[in-house]
């Protein structure tokens, strides 16, 4: 073998030997790398930029579950940097993602300070050793969708009833033809029940406006003494058949910002509540007076009065703390609702004293607006209804 051979084979061999050490050396070197991402807590470059951009609660967590970063919109839900993670169905979450490499998701119920919130949480493997979780708030989506529910089932069940009935009654009426007293009988009952399914419908109609409706299409200067005064003319009938005064007390002259025909509806209901729940004799007092830079109207009544447990219950749609009463007067339970949406609608609040045998005394709050008084024609002090025993002013 000549010497240009040898060469030749010393080049081989050295190129050999050359790239299997060149290899060695790669592969120790990404052997350490995959040892050192498998057992580094180090976060991805980025990735506390990316957290502190998002608008849902984030955090990333070691497997000892310690926060190793956090979005600012984590701390309402108790997550701080260098804190464990606490609750448990979150452990549980972060175990679950990590155990199956796959993102895992759930909803659960997380405090946010001392109030429970409706969450949907998220975990995802982002390298072996950390884990990213996303929180959303989802409880007023969730509180949207059970009131959707509520509100077709109950829609439903109250709808039954009057149509069920003038089903009944229209058949009633053809088998007793014959005999016109008994005619005359249950058309006035047909009549009864056709009012009644009208105002349900136009009630939920007017519920349903106030709810999606985004704000008031006419805002204007409202007379608080024009809307009290329509209110108790429309239920002069009422008042009088029921043997129940109505009468007027307190400040004169204020106006709010609003809807005078909602602001009137809101008020009616009111009365229409408190003499529907009055004996009869007993008096209703609708009182107004300037607080704080703001419109208070009350209605007060003298009758049956609301227990404690359901106080908190009555502005809720088709909710009536007495059930044989309410059908008995026509209720549809969704009065109170109304007023609660109208008042909000218009930025303010409604509040209810009540005690079983002494009454019930129902306080819209409204934003006064600035208007001179001094250009407005103040009304005649006005009652209406049958004369009771005593009148006494509400203030």
């Amino acid at each position: 073998m000549d010497s240009t051979q040898l060469e030749l084979l010393a080049l081989v061999v050295g190129l050999l030997v050359g790239g299997g050490a060149a290899a060695l050396v790669f592969y120790a070197a990404r052997s350490r790398e995959r040892t050192r991402l498998v057992t580094s807590t180090e976060l991805p470059e980025g990735t506390a930029s990316v957290l502190q951009a998002m608008d849902d609660a984030a955090v990333v967590v070691d497997p000892s579950m310690l926060v190793l970063a956090a979005s600012a919109t984590a701390e309402v839900f108790s997550l701080r940097v260098n804190e464990s993670l606490d609750a448990e169905r979150l452990r549980a979450l972060v175990r679950g993602a990590r155990q199956t490499g796959l993102p895992a998701t759930e909803n659960m119920t997380l405090n946010r300070g001392v109030e429970p919130r409706v969450v949907a949480a998220r975990a995802s493997v982002i390298t072996p050793r950390l884990t990213l979780i996303v929180i959303r708030d989802i409880t007023e989506r969730e509180r949207v969708e059970q009131m959707r529910r509520d509100f077709v089932s109950n829609t439903s069940h109250e709808l039954k009833t009057p149509v069920g009935a003038v089903t009944l009654l229209a058949e009633a009426i053809e088998s007793a033809a014959d005999d016109p007293e008994q005619v005359r009988h249950f058309v006035r009952r047909l009549s009864a029940e056709a009012t009644r399914l009208g105002q349900l419908t136009s009630r939920i109609m007017n519920l349903s406006r106030l709810q999606s409706a985004d704000e008031i299409s006419e805002m204007r200067d409202v007379s608080v003494d024009e809307v009290v005064r329509a209110a108790i003319e429309s239920l002069a009938v009422s008042a009088e058949s029921a043997e129940i005064s109505v009468a007027r007390g307190g400040d004169r002259g204020l106006f709010v910002r609003g809807d005078r025909q909602i602001l009137t509806e809101a008020v009616s209901n009111l009365l229409a509540n408190a003499i529907a729940y009055s004996p009869p004799g007993a008096q209703v007092g609708v009182g107004v007076r300037e607080a704080d830079g703001a419109v208070e109207i009350a209605v007060a009544d003298h009758g049956i009065g609301i227990p404690e447990e359901d106080q908190q219950r009555v502005f809720e749609r088709f909710y009536r703390a007495d059930q044989a009463r309410s059908r008995r007067t026509g209720g549809t339970g969704l009065g109170l609702a109304i007023v609660k949406h109208a008042v909000q609608r218009h930025g303010g609040s409604v509040d209810l004293w009540s005690r079983p045998g002494r009454g019930s005394t129902f306080t819209i709050r409204l934003p006064l607006a600035a208007v001179d008084a001094s250009t407005t024609r103040k009304p005649k002090k006005k009652k209406i209804g049958a004369k009771a025993p005593s009148r006494r002013k509400a203030s």
